[in-house]
């Protein structure tokens, strides 16, 4: 029976929401139409930390652990629910990380602290004891960098690059659909 998996979306302090970022672009449909079962929760809105994220998407989590997808920001929320909730998830697979840095006007400063990522300690980020995949931007962006994805490779034991593309909803997605669909059956399979 195909795992199942919980989709995080990106954004921070924006619009964004899983309809948006998942369901248009294609992800959401795709993985139901290979008969797994999809979880596509929005995230937090205001939320005033990663802690607080974490908690919020656990409450959708079914008892048996899941392969969690995240992208972009999302990602910082997605490493936060594996190391706050650790039995709950299998697997973890970053996609398009966002690069820490800059601040975002209108987001709490405990939302925007980190090093490779936002809200997380690269020494949290070496302690993690799931399966992690790390897909980046392509091409990259100053959102997501290519330097986040290899600082991830480095600093997470065991971790795997899979076949990045652009992320949704950008222009040219579309044309990767599939091939992101594969990549993400395949490393919940592994």
């Amino acid at each position: 029976m195909p795992s199942t998996l919980l989709l995080v979306h990106g954004g921070l302090g924006d619009d964004m929401n899983a309809d948006r970022f998942w369901t248009r672009p294609g992800v959401t449909g795709g993985l139901r139409r290979d008969g797994r079962t999809v979880l596509v929760p929005d995230r937090l809105r205001r939320a005033p930390d990663w802690p607080a994220e974490a908690a919020h998407l656990a409450a959708f989590l079914p008892e048996r652990p899941v392969v969690v997808v995240a992208g972009s920001n999302g990602c910082s929320a997605a490493v936060r629910l594996a190391l706050d909730f650790p039995r709950r998830v299998d697997r973890l697979l970053l996609a398009w990380p966002a690069t820490a840095g800059a601040g975002v006007a209108g987001v709490p400063r405990a939302l925007l602290q980190g090093e490779t990522l936002r809200g997380v300690a690269d020494a949290e980020l070496a302690a993690l004891a799931v399966t992690v995949g790390v897909l980046p931007s392509v091409p990259d962006n100053p959102v997501h960098q290519r330097r986040t994805v290899d600082a991830l490779l480095r600093l997470v034991p065991g971790s795997t690059e899979l076949p990045g593309c652009p992320e949704p909803p950008q222009p040219g997605f579309e044309s990767h659909v599939d091939g992101l669909l594969a990549s993400i059956a395949a490393f919940a399979d592994r």
